[in-house]
């Protein structure tokens, strides 16, 4: 080969600074840049949308607050309501819809008899009156976590919602009031083989009203759902 004339290399020169500036341009990617993959695209939230992703993408889409349950007060979500004036109020709407054996029903939507099984505690009870409707996320926990700021019907929209059936579940009245208003990083169910699905419909749950977590309820719900699918949630968002 010849000597490169003077063009030849101003060409290559000019070649050289071009690349190395498309290089410094070029927006980090997940290749130079590990973590961009590990953070899904923020939700762009509408009331009636629905959504459907992995359940620990779904977990990071939560916002991490300190909870606050000042002024808090369970009157102040009201339930229990006929929303569609049928004669049965919502704790017997559930009742009905997650019987294992249907209850027989008498005036004023009077139930008597049936089977339902309590997932809390892997038991199975007869009657109605041993049940409890626990609402997933409590109401406190619910106040604490954003419905503080909400409306009068926000809130009884939220305590008295039958359009996700992950919300509102019919279960033993001595696991229910074992729970009370706790969330996962104090009490998870005593039944060990729920507790993923436990876990994967409080997040739904959050998801649907969007309320916030704090630092030690986000550590539980991680270190729970390290055992469990990175299951799929669609979710219809309420607010």
């Amino acid at each position: 080969m010849g000597i490169p004339t003077f063009d030849q290399v101003a060409r290559s020169a000019a070649l050289l600074a071009s690349l190395t500036g498309l290089l410094l341009a070029a927006p980090a990617t997940a290749a130079t840049n590990p973590d961009a993959a590990a953070v899904p695209h923020r939700l762009v939230r509408a009331p009636g949308q629905t959504v459907t992703l992995p359940v620990r993408d779904a977990l990071a889409q939560l916002p991490v607050r300190e909870e606050d349950r000042t002024g808090y007060q369970r009157s102040k979500f009201k339930h229990w309501i006929d929303a569609d004036h049928d004669g049965c109020n919502t704790r017997a709407e559930v009742l009905k819809a997650e019987a294992v054996t249907a209850p027989e029903q008498g005036p004023n939507c009077r139930l008597t008899g049936g089977v339902w099984f309590s997932p809390y505690d892997d038991r199975y009870i007869s009657g109605p009156s041993g049940l409890d409707i626990d609402h997933l996320v409590p109401l406190a926990e619910a106040w604490d976590s954003g419905a503080s700021t909400w409306t009068p019907a926000e809130r009884e929209a939220y305590a008295n919602d039958l359009g996700d059936d992950r919300d509102l579940i019919a279960v033993s009245a001595a696991s229910n009031r074992s729970k009370a208003d706790q969330d996962p990083s104090t009490w998870l169910p005593p039944a060990a083989g729920y507790r993923c699905t436990y876990v994967t419909d409080w997040i739904a749950d959050k998801t649907r009203w969007a309320l916030t977590i704090d630092a030690p309820e986000q550590t539980a719900l991680a270190e729970v759902l390290e055992q469990c699918p990175d299951a799929p949630i669609t979710v219809t968002l309420a607010r």
